[in-house]
């Protein structure tokens, strides 16, 4: 065997495990009959399997009948159709802003990507480097700005003592945020708190954001993934848009469309006019080409198959509507299992959180007990999805929890 201290890269350390993806590492070699995994942000069916849409499945079933298709590339920006409908699905059908063309929208490589082209950019044409981030939020947030050439700073989002919003917290520090500064917001569905704002509190967020000239990037990963409906879950962003102002959008169809592995995304960024919009394409498109050239061309199609055909819509839709409220559904049961357990404390933040997480208030020694004792996997700062349980693994979740709470605490 070659001595490995001969390689020019004899000095190169090994990189921790992603935090996130580590969990599902532990959870395979894992051999327990019982193991559960809920660290994965993916959907389960109630069997633990993974989901095809079966709108997907048409959809994909027409893409491959129609011979008239070919491999060829798209253009940097990506699928014409594809973009106009993703600007459509969160801005809204009616949007002014879309009227006005002061929209540019370019095809990414899903919601990772979307985030990282927007932060290239920002970090090569816009005034202020500084990006604040909700405490805590998704694990790759950091990574992406900071690694995009921008400075990374939080603002307090989550409170533990209510296991809620840290409301006067949050404008607080986006008070204090120098003019100009950009903020990241989640749409919905706040990964990993599942806590999001009220509509009133979004409204007087976005006062205080307008006042100070502060720039809103939203992250939409979930849209009718959390409440079960599309329009009431791009609320947040559409109330940035309707005042006039400037904003960028990232979006993703691998939770609301289970099109995770075909990495279908899309950024936007809505300008004060045509003419800016029509210069800042032109600009994303040198960020994009040394990048990655130009995106896939598969699942895009299937997005703007679904999209664009009423029927298909319908039927995404009602899917769609069917897998919120299956979360939703594991939400109160799993509330309900801990009630009857009487187990210590207030549980009642799991049926007042959206979406596929829920930030349960578990402390690392509590995590390490149930994956030691019970073979349940999670990420160590509590944080579960809910998409990853049924009715059958209920009881065991709730078994584990209150065996920690009461031992582990």
């Amino acid at each position: 065997m070659a001595n490995s201290s001969n390689s020019v890269f004899a000095h190169v350390v090994r990189a921790p495990e992603d935090p996130i993806l580590g969990v599902t590492v532990a959870y395979n070699k894992d051999t327990s009959p019982v193991k559960l995994n809920l660290g994965v942000g993916a959907y389960r069916t109630e069997e633990g399997k993974p989901l095809v849409l079966n709108v997907v499945r048409r959809a994909e079933q027409m893409l491959v009948n129609d011979t008239s298709r070919v491999k060829e590339y798209l253009s940097i920006t990506g699928l014409a159709d594809f973009n106009k409908l993703s600007a459509k699905l969160i801005f809204g059908a009616d949007s002014p802003a879309i009227q006005d063309n002061r929209v540019t929208t370019v095809q990414c490589l899903s919601g990772t990507g979307s985030l990282r082209v927007g932060a290239e950019f920002l970090a090569k044409h816009y005034h202020e480097h500084t990006i604040y981030i909700p405490q805590p939020t998704w694990g790759n947030h950091p990574k992406v700005f900071t690694l995009a050439g921008l400075s990374v700073k939080y603002y307090r989002y989550y409170d533990p003592a209510t296991r809620g919003l840290d409301f006067q917290g949050l404008l607080d520090d986006l008070a204090a945020a120098p003019a100009g500064a950009i903020v990241l917001l989640h749409a919905c569905a706040h990964n990993p708190t599942g806590v999001d704002p009220t509509n009133d509190q979004w409204e007087k967020i976005r006062q205080l954001m307008r006042s100070k000239g502060l720039l809103p990037f939203f992250d939409s990963a979930y849209q009718g993934f959390a409440s079960g409906n599309l329009d009431a879950d791009a609320q947040s962003v559409r109330m940035f848009v309707a005042d006039g102002g400037e904003c960028l959008a990232a979006q993703s169809y691998a939770k609301n469309m289970g099109l995770y592995g075909e990495r279908v995304g899309a950024l936007s960024i809505v300008c004060k006019d045509a003419d800016v919009a029509s210069r800042v394409e032109s600009q994303l498109k040198l960020v994009i080409r040394p990048m990655y050239s130009n995106p896939p061309i598969h699942g895009a199609s299937i997005v703007a198959t679904i999209l664009k055909d009423r029927q298909m819509y319908d039927e995404w839709t009602i899917e769609l509507k069917a897998m919120a409220d299956r979360i939703i559904s594991m939400r109160q049961q799993l509330f309900d299992a801990l009630q009857a357990r009487g187990t210590t404390g207030d549980w009642s933040h799991i049926i007042k959180q959206i979406g596929m997480f829920t930030f349960t208030g578990l402390n690392t020694e509590q995590v390490s007990f149930m994956t030691r004792e019970h073979h349940i996997y999670m990420t160590s700062d509590g944080r579960i999805s809910m998409a990853g349980l049924s009715s059958r693994t209920i009881p065991h979740l709730a078994d584990a929890i209150h065996a920690a709470v009461t031992k582990a605490a």
